[in-house]
């Protein structure tokens, strides 16, 4: 058990698959000298070489459309798109490639590519390095979509995107790629939580609050001094966006008959809508209020001066908290 950064712990998550397995490649803007602009990758190209670790052109279609051909040709890419804002140039490469392809050929031809995307506010940067774009490539049939938040995870949510057939978009919350925590590198691959399923944070009676990625910290804050006001919440990451673990959801709204979703995407179709939706349709007798979304406002994302208010935080999870309680 070993104490690091999350960004530390996918760095180490990376080169570990690549020890593992040569046909695994890193592709992306500055991820080679420089180590990537949040130094996720640093140092891989120094033991890994230039031809595994490749410092690509700013051209992200054609950065997923060679990966997409490297996996056709039986390599397993690892792309990193800089900021998640950069994303749009390869969105055709994405949804209309890279999602399509196993369909395609029935079956036939898997594209195991990742797709590491960081993600979200918190950092004061300017336009177009503050998205929250999960729910494009969650509404995509044929794509995996995922979320870490805690260094563990990061360290092993990687390799098993790494090793899954089908294309898995790798959201990473930018904001905590500083924030330190213990991961076991010592567990069995069989003893990992499954790529696609949801963890309970936190046990709690009164309210469950859903989060994923940068939001997870911040519904763990809101439980805490809940406690402190004796209401006891029930914190669940997600963890997979696409798809969604509705067991896990459904067996923790039975326990608390309320529900509170934490994005920082906008909430107007956000993923927090999807899983208001199913929630509803499975546990409508169990609800004891309606399920309640806390996200960003349905604007663009703000200048860095005004991001704080943008951003779900501690008050605002309370409040949506004591608004439930309230029904």
């Amino acid at each position: 058990m070993t104490t690091t950064t999350l960004a530390k712990a996918l760095n180490g998550g990376l080169r570990r698959a690549m020890d593992a397995d040569p046909k695994v490649l890193v592709m992306g803007e500055d991820v080679g000298k420089l180590g990537g602009v949040f130094r996720v990758t640093d140092g891989l190209q120094k033991d890994f070489g230039e031809d595994r670790v490749i410092d690509t052109p700013l051209a992200e279609s054609g950065i997923v459309g060679t990966a997409i051909g490297l996996a056709l040709r039986g390599y397993r890419p690892v792309v990193e798109i800089q900021f998640d804002g950069f994303v749009y140039p390869a969105f055709d490469q994405i949804v209309s490639q890279l999602a399509k392809m196993r369909a395609r050929s029935l079956g036939a031809v898997s594209l195991p590519v990742v797709v590491r995307i960081p993600v979200g506010g918190g950092i004061g940067a300017v336009e177009h390095h503050s998205e929250s774009n999960e729910a494009y490539f969650a509404h995509t049939a044929g794509l995996r979509v995922v979320a870490c938040s805690t260094p563990d995870d990061a360290y092993w949510m990687v390799q098993q995107a790494v090793a899954c057939e089908d294309p898995v978009l790798l959201y990473e919350p930018k904001r905590r790629y500083w924030d330190k925590g213990e991961v076991d590198e010592a567990r069995a691959w069989d003893d990992l939580t499954p790529l696609h399923a949801a963890r309970v944070l936190r046990e709690g009676t009164d309210v469950t609050v859903a989060a994923y990625g940068p939001t997870v910290r911040t519904a763990l804050d809101a439980a805490a001094a809940a406690e402190r006001e004796g209401t006891s919440l029930e914190v669940l990451d997600l963890r997979s966006l696409s798809p969604l673990d509705l067991g896990a959801l459904e067996a923790s709204v039975a326990r608390t008959g309320r529900l509170v979703v934490v994005h920082e995407a906008p909430t107007f179709l956000g993923l927090g809508a999807e899983v208001a939706a199913r929630v509803t349709e499975r546990c409508f007798y169990r609800l004891e209020a309606p399920v309640l979304r806390v996200g960003g406002y349905d604007v663009p994302y703000p200048p860095s001066r005004l991001e704080d208010a943008f951003l779900p935080d501690l008050d605002r999870v309370l409040d949506a908290v004591d608004r439930s309680l309230a029904f």
